[in-house]
């Protein structure tokens, strides 16, 4: 089943309306024609809960609604399970859901999650940085600005899976624009 957004879920997305959480817009933004078990696993099996909730709140809709009651539980491989393993490499998303926002939502929940609390300081200049980002090269530099960040403060392992979801999210970068770069 295809997950959908809602009237609602545009309106909760459009600039000025916050009342979501960063994950519950993260996963709202990726969630039109995504298939339901695939937004149940993000967040390492934390997105089941989320899911359930954007449906309950009427952000999101499945595309057979009669089915929806039966879908609410999470597939078995999504509990949290002692034999699951702790990294999983998130599918790559299809062209049409590469943006500079889906981009920009996944690097402001890091930023919140690592700086937030420690330096808020440093994350209100992430913040400003990211929200300054209008296409797909300053927003690589402010991503690689904010690894370096990561790398120092949770190591290049964590920096580098990171790097990947950021380049996974991004939109690809067009033929002219790569004729301009060689030029």
């Amino acid at each position: 089943m295809l997950l959908l957004k809602t009237d609602k879920a545009r309106q909760e997305l459009a600039p000025g309306m916050r009342t979501l959480s960063l994950r519950e817009r993260s996963l709202l933004l990726l969630a039109e024609g995504k298939p339901l078990a695939e937004l149940q696993a993000m967040y390492s099996g934390g997105g089941a809960e989320i899911v359930k909730h954007l449906l309950s709140q009427g952000y999101l809709s499945l595309s057979a609604p009669a089915l929806q009651d039966t879908l609410l539980t999470p597939p078995a491989h999504t509990q949290p399970s002692a034999q699951r393993p702790e990294a999983v490499t998130p599918p790559e998303p299809s062209d049409h859901l590469r943006s500079l926002a889906g981009a920009r939502m996944y690097l402001f929940d890091i930023c919140e999650r690592l700086f937030a609390r420690r330096d808020p300081a440093r994350a209100q200049h992430f913040h400003s940085a990211l929200r300054a980002a209008r296409d797909r090269d300053s927003m690589l530099h402010v991503g690689e600005s904010l690894l370096e960040e990561v790398t120092q403060l949770a190591g290049a392992e964590r920096a580098e899976t990171i790097r990947e979801r950021m380049k996974q999210l991004l939109p690809r970068e067009q033929p002219q624009d790569m004729a301009l770069a060689a030029a």
